[in-house]
């Protein structure tokens, strides 16, 4: 075991360095297969690098939500301005055309809802077999650092890990955080690090202060969940401020689906994440549209 003892209390992230191996373009993934490369490539665009992503997953926990009472209603209407769409396999299956060409993040975990309240001992959900049926372009696999169900979930993640390996699927280790957690620069430093180092090609967590330093010592893309609804323009000075300091996209849903014009703050987001439009631009983009 490694001795705690000893090791530097001063970090120094460089954050002015860009990543050393930059071969393509997707950070930390040159020496991945041409299969996961590709799949990736539907997931972050060649152009800016970066990723939106459509959250519309909650139900797995929560059932029916604010915004997405009707799935086949909601979430079609969006599509046109988002990368990635981040559901499970029932609502895709039942509710999401198929002829919609968009990367697919696989909800792969589950188990536990908002009744129990304790959502720290989820399993896997979804087989390899079906995300390869589903054409997955990666599995999403909801990993709690310093929780109770800490060991359960990192032995779902490195299952899915290995499974995905295996046909060339991405995992994208989705930190959660409980209720007892803390939301802070050194939580998140420690559990978006320890996911990379587990093997996710991915990695999904909340926009917090030093988020620099965070991005820096993660070696694999790091993707913003956009968590609770807030303000059109809040939201995207999060996501802006998120992209400036190393964020490889954005994963928003609340944010999106409970706008009230969803597909106009879904442009808005994507302005920010592939354009690098300022949070002030893309607002008034978004006030122009909707009083247009």
């Amino acid at each position: 075991m490694a001795d705690k003892e000893g090791f530097k209390i001063a970090k120094d992230y460089q954050t002015d360095v860009p990543f050393a191996k930059n071969g393509f373009y997707v950070k930390g993934m040159d020496d991945v297969e041409w299969g996961m490369k590709n799949r990736l490539s539907k997931i972050f665009n060649p152009k800016s690098g970066n990723t939106v992503m459509l959250a519309f997953d909650h139900g797995y926990f929560m059932g029916s939500t604010a915004g997405l009472e009707r799935l086949d209603l909601s979430i079609p209407p969006i599509i046109d301005n988002i990368d990635v769409l981040m559901g499970t396999r029932g609502a895709l299956r039942s509710c999401i055309p198929a002829y919609y060409n968009k990367g697919i993040a696989l909800r792969c975990s589950g188990g536990a809802s908002m009744v129990d309240e304790d959502l720290s001992h989820e399993v896997i959900s979804v087989s390899i077999e079906d995300a390869i049926r589903m054409n997955a372009s990666c599995m999403a696999i909801q990993t709690f650092i310093g929780a109770d169900g800490e060991k359960d979930s990192i032995d779902n993640l490195c299952k899915t890990i290995d499974a995905g390996n295996r046909y060339g699927i991405p995992t994208m280790g989705v930190v959660a955080v409980g209720k007892e957690m803390e939301r802070t620069s050194r939580f998140f430093k420690l559990a978006t690090r320890i996911l990379a180092e587990l093997g996710t090609q991915i990695v999904k967590t909340y926009y917090c202060e030093d988020f620099e330093e965070i991005t820096s010592a993660c070696p694999v893309p790091i993707v913003v969940a956009g968590g609770k609804k807030l303000p059109e323009n809040e939201a995207l000075t999060m996501a802006y401020r998120a992209i400036s300091e190393g964020a490889h996209g954005m994963d928003m849903g609340r944010n999106i689906f409970q706008s009230a014009h969803p597909s106009v703050m879904a442009k808005a987001v994507s302005m920010i994440v592939h354009e690098k439009t300022t949070d002030k631009v893309a607002y008034e983009f978004y006030l122009n549209e909707i009083n247009s």
